[in-house]
């Protein structure tokens, strides 16, 4: 795949999305995103030349090897994508809530074991397996850790597309029974719950520092974090200059004080006068 279908499906002058760019350099991250749109699921992705390799699980990862989740490969996203949380708005694919649930680094596992243990592989033996449809892999992130598989169906069902993948834990020391995915439900970012991701519309309010602060042990994590703490700076001094634009135009210009009307004042009546001009009219009337 690559991201022709992840520009197609999408329209960036209404999502926060990253915009689709194949990143130059090589490296070995991992993201699991919860994704609360038409039903809630975890967007399992893996970075390998230059894009994220994407699944959607419907249940979850699982630490217990019990499990074996489902796992529907999805288009190829960009690189940019791994620490997007935030809201997708409405009438766009995908429309709906999503947290960092977890992230960190992975590495591919060779198929021939050592002493009966998986070792490290190249990424041309890991676009092997990838097209195999057997990827063997070692996550080390805040939530999952140890050794995994991406195994695909052969067996197609009905109206199948083809894209059905199974997520199984191996067995090893990170290994957990009865693993509950529901205890853990905040952000490894923000440390926000999915429902407080909802119900921020603004949804860039980012907590970016772990709670109680402190630095972030990952390298990359903490240039991303620092580009986006830059980047969100840049928009609040925007904001604020754009406010004061608006409160500028919406006060009234100031005005002359209005002028007073003077009430018109009666002459004086010289009441002597008065009484005369009336005796002279009432002696008038009696000659004629």
């Amino acid at each position: 795949m690559s991201l022709k279908e992840y520009e197609r499906k999408r329209r960036f002058d209404s999502t926060p999305e990253p915009p689709a760019k194949l990143d130059t350099k090589s490296g070995h991250r991992f993201v699991v995103q919860m994704h609360r749109a038409t039903r809630l699921h975890y967007d399992f992705r893996l970075e390998l030349d230059g894009v994220l390799k994407s699944w959607a699980v419907p249940k979850g990862p699982s630490l217990d090897p019990a499990d074996k989740r489902l796992a529907m490969e999805v288009e190829d996203h960009p690189v940019s994508y791994y620490d997007f949380e935030g809201i997708i708005p409405e009438n766009n694919y995908g429309a709906g809530s999503v947290m960092v649930w977890d992230m960190g680094t992975w590495e591919p596992l060779s198929p021939v074991t050592v002493d009966g243990k998986y070792v490290p592989a190249s990424d041309q033996e890991a676009r092997t397996m990838l097209a195999k449809g057997d990827l063997k892999f070692r996550l080390d992130g805040n939530k999952l850790k140890g050794d995994f598989a991406l195994v695909k169906m052969r067996g197609r069902r009905p109206g199948s597309k083809g894209n059905e993948w199974l997520l199984i834990k191996k067995h090893d020391a990170n290994e957990v029974e009865d693993y509950d995915i529901d205890q853990y439900d905040r952000s490894v970012l923000t440390k926000r719950t999915m429902d407080e991701i909802a119900g921020d519309t603004g949804s860039a309010e980012w907590r970016s520092r772990p709670a109680g602060g402190g630095r972030v042990k990952a390298a990359w994590l903490s240039d991303a974090i620092a580009k986006y703490d830059k980047k969100k700076a840049t928009e609040k001094k925007q904001g604020a200059e754009s406010a004061t634009q608006v409160e500028a135009k919406k006060e009234p210009a100031a005005k002359a004080p209005a002028k007073t009307k003077k009430a018109k004042t009666a002459a004086p009546v010289d009441i002597r006068e008065a009484g005369e001009k009336k005796t002279a009219k009432t002696k008038k009337l009696k000659s004629a």
